[in-house]
């Protein structure tokens, strides 16, 4: 049973590179983006270093500015240089907004299934990023601004089935919608893995953090992790499923998932917080649409 189920992921593992290697159209982050990526996570940066690199980028810190004095981030009062906006927002959030702004260009044009194309996708992930905010702040987890992120990019695997296999992937989404059963277990008979697997390898081979990769690679499936990996992802799982089942943007990967509650409720996600922040969705993604 070992020797099958490491065979199986070996072969996995090599389906996600062929088809990660067969996409052209999907661009790596712009150079910017990754260099501001990396320069967050270095422990030894500062806040001018990131002032220097975001001002060789105009329109980064114009939508940088956009977003610190708009209601998304409550930040009384208007903000006018890029200083006081780094130093009000933190290394983090700008680091968010760059990654936003990137990869918002790259849901665009393609056709997932009929109903459904790559910007619904980005709407929910939007949702879900959102979501997920809200729900870290709610539960005074303190690790909303990755919730953030990790909700814009947990399906970005999506993008490369897309390109990869956009005919497979349409049989799946068509199927998902005379089905009650798991995304994830039909994309596994169609596809052979599933979005989670390939989402974590781009979100590796595009150095997010790892409580990121692993949201992206766990997020259908958060208690396959070790419990202290598992905050970020279990955001993600709720928000993805709130929002799946309330229909903001493409919801078939959630449209029938169950909540684990008794696996929930020890992060404080309790019935009553569902229900609250599901009302509150949608003025929140009309908000971060406005800036996204």
């Amino acid at each position: 049973m070992t020797f099958i189920m490491t065979a199986v992921a070996s072969d996995s593992r090599m389906l996600i590179q062929q088809a990660i290697g067969k996409v052209s159209n999907l661009p790596t982050l712009p150079e910017i983006t990754t260099r501001i990526i990396d320069l967050v996570h270095d422990p030894r940066s500062t806040a001018a270093q990131l002032h220097h690199l975001v001002s060789n980028d105009p329109a980064l810190a114009s939508r940088i500015l956009k977003t610190a004095n708009s209601a998304f981030y409550g930040i009384p009062g208007q903000i006018g240089s890029m200083e006081r906006a780094i130093v009000m927002l933190g290394l983090n959030a700008v680091k968010n907004i760059a990654v936003a702004a990137s990869i918002g260009e790259l849901f665009r044009g393609a056709t997932l299934c009929k109903g459904f194309n790559a910007r619904d996708l980005w709407k929910h992930c939007i949702a879900v990023g959102v979501g997920a905010r809200e729900l870290a702040k709610q539960v005074n987890a303190p690790i909303a601004g990755e919730a953030f992120l990790a909700g814009l990019i947990h399906d970005i695997g999506i993008l490369v089935w897309l390109q990869a296999k956009p005919a497979e992937f349409s049989k799946v989404c068509e199927q998902a919608k005379d089905s009650a059963g798991e995304f994830t277990q039909i994309e596994w008979q169609i596809l052979g893995a599933d979005h989670q697997m390939v989402g974590m390898a781009i979100a590796e081979q595009w150095r997010f953090p790892r409580p990121c990769q692993l949201a992206a690679g766990y997020h259908h499936q958060p208690t396959a992790l070790a419990e202290e990996h598992r905050l970020l992802p279990t955001l993600v799982y709720v928000a993805d499923t709130i929002s799946c089942q309330a229909g903001h943007g493409f919801n078939l990967t959630a449209l029938h998932q169950q909540l684990q509650q008794g696996e929930i409720e020890r992060f404080g996600i309790t019935p009553t917080l569902i229900k609250q922040v599901t009302q509150a969705m949608p003025e929140l993604i009309t908000t971060a649409e406005g800036l996204l």
